[in-house]
């Protein structure tokens, strides 16, 4: 597991995966990402496909960083969470 990339899936949820889904584990799981950091709980599964893929596209060192710095207030001041 890596710090930043898509959420790991459970085995039962992976066999409900449409073929684009499938992507998402395409690369190593991490603890944040981008929909962890943007969406949080307000975004849909399929949006949060649609934000682990931006994220498989647009990988770099740079947006990791991005990521992690995001991560400190989205989990201290509760930023999308119910």
């Amino acid at each position: 597991m890596s710090l930043v990339g898509p959420r790991p899936c459970l085995p039962y949820e992976y066999e409900n995966y449409d073929e684009w889904h499938k992507r998402r584990v395409s690369v190593l799981p991490g603890c944040t990402g981008v929909w962890q950091v943007w969406g949080r709980s307000s975004v849909s599964f399929k949006d949060s496909v649609v934000l682990d893929l931006y994220y498989i596209n647009n990988m770099s060192p740079w947006l990791d960083l991005q990521l992690i710095l995001q991560t400190i207030p989205a989990i201290f001041f509760f930023r999308g969470a119910k």
